[in-house]
């Protein structure tokens, strides 16, 4: 059966997901974000040389703008990447406006991050879909197919759907994703509420080695001068969702750093917020899965002959001070559980105890907690703290973590 027949069969329907199986099962949706009321957090920005963004509450998007300045940019990137399942076919959902093409002007949407990945492109006039991939330990991006070569629709207006594609309009660009490290590709455009195949990049049979180092990426939004452009432009981010089809089934491995030993530790003065364990994602490590999975907290249930009550609070991204971080056995994870102090942050979780309390926070498929980094290298830091309600407390603590895999 040829590619071209494969092809035009998923213009017909695309019915069968990236490993040819009629799509009969529920989607399970792993990330999804829109910009109803504001901005979403679940993206970093990166900006330069007169890049902006700005919020359009009536228009639900986010404009990405850059002057006429040469190397003015602004990159937007999940903070978190998404976990792929081996067998499963990973769905990928962008909606954008493109600005009108003009010289030195390039604007990019995917499914990617600085080393692999697959994007659409539109740098100039030239429109291109793109595999990047860094199997070789460098960013290779051999595999850019322009427009006119893309072996499903082309979307010239010639191809089985007929559609001429205008980037400066609103559009759906979707990809699956078979990964396994040599299956296809498949990207293209939903038309008429069918997803039309524009091309696939086909892997299987075909190499020595895998076709990227991993399907575990983020999505991103970018727009860039390469040169001097002759005005302003903006690049409109819309939705994005990442699905795993056919549901999914977390397999995992859980990890825990436990604050005390068995005397516990003497917590001085009442009213004061005390940080007892901290993660974060080690540097070298920011394509990690980590969602933090739960936590203890146990305190004598009288002290000074008082009944003991005591806060405790589950914080993302606080200041800490004091410490220091030590690179958990497994090598993905960094902790600290000697810190003086905390202030900042955002409460996830809190509430009080008298004797003993024990959450899970996440189920193996919630990624409500997953750790997330900027395109900086700035893991989050998700801390277990607590503000006793009289002095000399005693306390023990736990702090818990899948590692997806």
């Amino acid at each position: 059966m040829s590619h071209l027949f494969n092809d035009l069969v998923g213009f017909k329907g695309n019915a069968v997901d990236a490993f040819n199986r009629l799509k009969v099962s529920t989607p399970y949706t792993i990330f999804d974000s829109a910009n109803r009321y504001k901005q979403s957090n679940d993206f970093d920005t990166l900006t330069a040389t007169g890049g902006s963004t700005s919020y359009v509450l009536n228009e639900s998007v986010i404009n990405l703008t850059v002057d006429t300045q040469a190397n003015a940019k602004v990159y937007r990137e999940t903070k978190r990447v998404f976990p792929y399942q081996p067998g499963k076919s990973l769905l990928i959902f962008n909606t954008f406006v493109f600005n009108e093409a003009k010289e030195n002007l390039r604007q990019r949407v995917g499914y990617f991050g600085t080393q692999n990945g697959v994007y659409l492109e539109q740098s100039g006039s030239d429109v291109y879909l793109v595999l990047r991939s860094y199997v070789d330990g460098s960013v290779d991006e051999t595999r850019r197919i322009a427009q006119a070569d893309w072996n499903g629709d082309n979307f010239l207006g010639n191809g089985p759907s007929g559609v001429t594609l205008d980037l400066t309009k609103g559009n759906i660009l979707w990809m699956d994703v078979e990964w396994l490290g040599v299956g296809d590709v498949r990207v293209g455009f939903i038309s008429e509420g069918r997803p039309v195949v524009a091309h696939t990049f086909y892997n299987a049979n075909l190499n020595d080695t895998t076709y990227m180092t991993t399907a575990v990426l983020p999505i991103r939004y970018e727009i860039e001068n390469l040169g001097i452009t002759d005005s302003p432009s903006t690049m409109k981010q819309i939705c994005s969702s990442v699905v795993s089809e056919g549901g999914y089934e977390g397999f995992t491995r859980k990890f825990n750093v436990t604050k005390n030993d068995a005397t516990g530790t003497s917590l001085a003065t009442a009213g004061t917020e005390y940080p007892l364990v901290a993660l974060r994602m080690n540097s070298n490590r920011l394509d990690s899965v980590i969602v933090p999975e739960g936590f203890a907290v146990a305190v004598n249930e009288l002290e000074n002959n008082k009944p003991t009550v005591v806060q405790y609070k589950l914080v993302l991204n606080p200041s800490l001070s004091g410490g220091s971080w030590v690179t958990h056995s497994n090598g993905n994870v960094d902790y600290n559980r000697t810190m003086t102090g905390i202030s900042g942050g955002t409460e996830v979780f809190g509430g009080y105890i008298s004797s003993y309390r024990a959450n899970n926070i996440s189920e193996i498929n919630d990624f409500n907690f997953q750790l997330g980094r900027t395109q900086g290298g700035t893991s989050d830091v998700f801390v277990l703290s607590v503000i006793p309600t009289q002095n000399s407390t005693t306390v023990f603590a736990d702090l818990s973590w899948y590692e997806l895999i």
